[in-house]
């Protein structure tokens, strides 16, 4: 099968008890949705940012002195960067995007 290449799976959590965001030792499955108690679990989007930090859902992005969110988008199917000032504007995340963007922090991580 030489057309196909399985993708790297990663994932991050934060601890909503220790507020702290964490790589995961262990994930539990349930019919086959991924979970861990009391963690929000963060999936890598597959991309790097300019300075080859991975990009994680919910992670902070600089781009040409405005702030992103990276959002998974369900109506259009893939990931996407939302303003932070008003998330409803977004376009979608894509390589060449990450390659001009710098991946500042977790959400989860500032207090909003």
């Amino acid at each position: 099968m030489e057309f196909f290449k399985p993708r790297k799976l990663i994932f991050k959590a934060w601890d909503k008890e220790s507020k702290l965001l964490m790589r995961l030792n262990s994930i539990d499955c349930k019919k086959g949705e991924l979970f861990k108690k009391d963690h929000i679990l963060l999936q890598f989007t597959g991309l790097y940012d300019m300075q080859g930090d991975e990009i994680f859902e919910m992670d902070v992005m600089l781009m040409g002195g405005e702030k992103f969110l990276v959002l998974w988008d369900t109506e259009r199917n893939g990931w996407t960067l939302a303003r932070l000032t008003n998330t409803t504007i977004s376009e979608p995340l894509l390589k060449s995007t990450c390659g001009k963007a710098t991946r500042l922090w977790s959400y989860f991580e500032v207090d909003n």
